[in-house]
């Protein structure tokens, strides 16, 4: 059993994130008799896990999901996180469509469609992109209706 301090130091992850972790499901401790938190040793690994999908943009609610699909409360193996990324996919590569449209258009225009700049790579001639429903239709992911 390790400390709360050990799993910061070892995880990278602060006490502060240890504790709001905890308060949402994420991880669990045992309490000694002075009301001391105490995590098992497999908690680095679900922390690696959480922090791992938090870095490729998952919500917390996300992560929730899938950890609370493993079996009594287990820490991911292998092909556990194949599978749960595998479930990621799409939404992943709608995130990667949305930075590339982005990177790609952003240094021409916001995509707006506020007819205001002529030279303006998105210009939004006769104010078209209107049907297209509001936001920035030019930049969204095409899975989004991106145009």
């Amino acid at each position: 059993m390790l400390t709360i301090g050990q799993v910061a130091e070892r995880s990278g992850v602060p006490h502060t994130a240890l504790r709001f972790y905890e308060e949402r499901g994420l991880i669990a401790s045992e309490r000694t008799a002075g009301n001391q938190r105490r995590y098992p040793r497999h908690v680095l690994r679900r922390l690696a896990f959480i922090r791992t999908a938090q870095r490729v943009g998952l919500s917390l609610e996300d992560v929730h999901a899938a950890l609370a699909t493993l079996p009594d409360n287990r820490t991911p193996t292998k092909s556990d996180w194949s599978r749960l990324s595998a479930s990621w996919q799409v939404e992943l590569d709608a995130r990667i469509d949305a930075l590339r449209r982005l990177r790609d258009r952003l240094t021409s225009c916001i995509g707006c469609g506020c007819l205001s700049l002529r030279s303006c790579f998105l210009h939004n001639f006769d104010d078209e992109q209107a049907a297209d429903g509001p936001g920035a239709p030019k930049l969204k992911p095409a899975v989004e209706g991106g145009t």
